[in-house]
């Protein structure tokens, strides 16, 4: 599909500069810009590429100014970013869907599954499942006994979900993504001499618009349910242990792991390879920078960063101390040969 200039501002309620006619039909990175691609340009450090690019329209913020001709066509906007976040939705969703059953794929006569829905190849879908309609089910997604799944729900290859799991409607599961497998449940058994292994009864829920990137892991709960609330969004490699809940619009990057029974509150943000501690409750809003762990509850509306996590500005100014170290234990050395020479001298 092709928009002009004219139609994206419209959309956007932006401001055309040159002209308006020009078409697009493809995104690019403001550097590599074709012909008939649409870049943006929110950053004054990238400022340079807009007198060179060859994307036929740039996106750019109201209050960037140019020292010189640009030749492409300009959109100005409020925000740049977001406005290409909105364009990428709409091109996103104009793309056509798969519908039909491969052949190859098996559906149990006990299943159920909904109007408009596309099940591929080598897929499984297992006794008492329940799919809503519109859902996207491609090639080998593993589907257990039992599972029930809302609409328009979109699970890319490979993903599995365990026996019983409950799953909402608008919910993205990438390759490689499971959901239900058992909790780390052990108990050291001192007559065996080995960790005799606790039942997970329990299942997963997940509420609607949840995204779920690839090779995250959501435990089932030992009894009861393991919980991701509406509007989550976890990136790839995260690890959700059982009994833990999830609050409404909570976003983890990469590689954050997440202990049994505990408790995140809503619109919290977790950079990438934070740790939380099991037991413990994470209140609402709460900003942990990358690699932080968190050992004990933390309370609402915080940004915080290290272990245990501290104030931005106190984590910083602790950690400009830590490379001064060296020079500061020469001084305290110099320091303290001087005052014991005083010592001496003035026992005398």
């Amino acid at each position: 599909m092709e928009f002009s200039a004219k139609q994206i501002a419209q959309f956007i309620q932006g401001r055309v500069e040159g002209d308006e006619n020009a078409m697009v039909h493809t995104f690019a990175k403001i550097e590599d810009g074709t012909l008939g691609s649409i870049s943006f340009l929110a950053n004054p450090k990238y400022v340079q590429y807009i007198y060179d690019t060859k994307a036929s329209i740039v996106l750019v913020d109201d209050s960037l100014n140019f020292e010189h001709p640009v030749k492409t066509t300009i959109i100005r906007v409020k925000n740049a970013r977001d406005c290409v976040a909105k364009l990428l939705q709409l091109y996103a969703s104009s793309l056509p869907k798969k519908k039909g059953i491969d052949p190859l794929a098996f559906i149990s006569p006990k299943a159920k599954v909904g109007k408009d829905c596309y099940v591929g190849a080598f897929a499984y879908i297992g006794d008492g499942v329940e799919i809503g309609d519109g859902c996207q089910i491609y090639p080998n997604v593993t589907i257990m006994e039992n599972v029930k799944i809302g609409n328009n729900c979109l699970f890319y290859p490979h993903v599995s979900i365990y026996y019983g799991c409950h799953i909402g409607n608008n919910v993205t599961l990438h390759s490689g993504a499971v959901i239900g497998a058992d909790g780390f449940g052990f108990a050291p058994n001192p007559e065996t001499n080995q960790y005799d292994k606790i039942p997970q009864l329990g299942i997963v829920t997940i509420e609607d618009n949840v995204e779920i990137g690839a090779n995250t892991c959501v435990d089932r709960s030992t009894m009861g349910t393991t919980t991701v609330r509406k509007g989550v969004k976890l990136d790839n490699l995260v690890q959700i242990a059982h009994n833990t809940d999830i609050g409404e619009n909570t976003v983890m990057s990469a590689q954050v792991g997440v202990a049994g029974s505990t408790t995140v509150g809503q619109w919290c943000m977790f950079g990438g390879q934070v740790g939380i501690s099991g037991h413990i409750k994470i209140g609402d809003k709460v900003l942990l920078g990358a690699q932080s762990g968190a050992p004990s509850s933390i309370e609402s509306n915080q940004m915080l960063i290290g272990t245990p996590p501290v104030g931005k500005m106190a984590f910083f100014r602790s950690h400009a101390l830590v490379n001064k170290l060296p020079e500061l234990y020469k001084q305290l050395n110099a320091l303290q040969k001087e005052v014991e020479e005083l010592k001496k001298n003035a026992s005398k």
